[in-house]
């Protein structure tokens, strides 16, 4: 993976933190932009090319769980969010306003170095599908894989990218039933280990927007014990 073209945006009250990171991704090619709170992050992201950004929770002036909600109405970058243990609710929170993935706090770098790669990676490879380009048409939700694209009924879905690769995946496979341990390998490229509270708010994510009654979907449906599947 050549990353000497990506630039990630690090975004944390706590220049010790802003630093080290900054100095693993440096060592990995990565060009970084560091801002110590969400207002100063926003003015970033309206001023240069920001290809992820690595957000910490709690902050002055402007929180990351605000930050993710504004830059949500922009932008589908990826973003991974770090928090302490004491935090869940708020990582939750987080991922159903449109964060993408989460670290928590004191975390290891090179897992954290290791997340950001995996989901840069991603994020570029939406734009190179290797399988088939023509569309995937489930009774009115439509996937285009060539344009990178969701409708429903004719109406774009705006996507986040593990929204969009967890859509695909399912899309691609309809009628098939994926675990939440078997997407999240396929979507995170990690081992599934508690996965369920991430699939499962990404999946309600997902189904707010698809969805004309979420409570009672008609295209992205539970198998109760065993996972989930996109309905033929």
């Amino acid at each position: 993976m050549n990353t000497s073209h990506y630039r990630v945006l690090v975004v944390d009250d706590d220049q010790e933190i802003r630093r080290a990171i900054e100095i693993y991704l440096k060592n990995e090619g990565i060009s970084v932009v560091q801002a110590q709170d969400g207002v100063e992050a926003i003015e970033v992201l309206n001023e240069q090319e920001i290809h992820l950004i690595v957000l910490d929770i709690m902050m002055p002036r402007q929180d990351g769980i605000t930050t993710t909600f504004k830059i949500r109405d922009q932008k589908n970058i990826p973003i991974i969010m770090l928090s302490a243990k004491s935090e869940d609710m708020d990582k939750i929170w987080g991922l159903q306003v449109g964060a993408d993935d989460y670290v928590t706090k004191p975390f290891n770098p090179l897992e954290l170095i290791a997340r950001i790669k995996s989901h840069l990676r991603r994020y570029v490879s939406l734009g190179h599908y290797e399988g088939k380009s023509k569309a995937v048409d489930l009774r009115g939700l439509v996937l285009d894989s060539s344009a990178k694209e969701v409708t429903v009924h004719g109406e774009p879905v705006k996507l986040t990218p593990i929204e969009y690769k967890i859509v695909e995946l399912l899309m691609l496979h309809a009628g098939r039933v994926f675990s939440i341990n078997e997407i999240y390998e396929r979507v995170w490229k990690e081992p599934g280990f508690n996965a369920d509270n991430t699939v499962a708010v990404h999946i309600r994510n997902i189904r707010e927007k698809i969805e004309i009654d979420p409570k009672n979907p008609s295209f992205l449906k539970v198998v109760w014990g065993i996972g989930y599947k996109m309905e033929k």
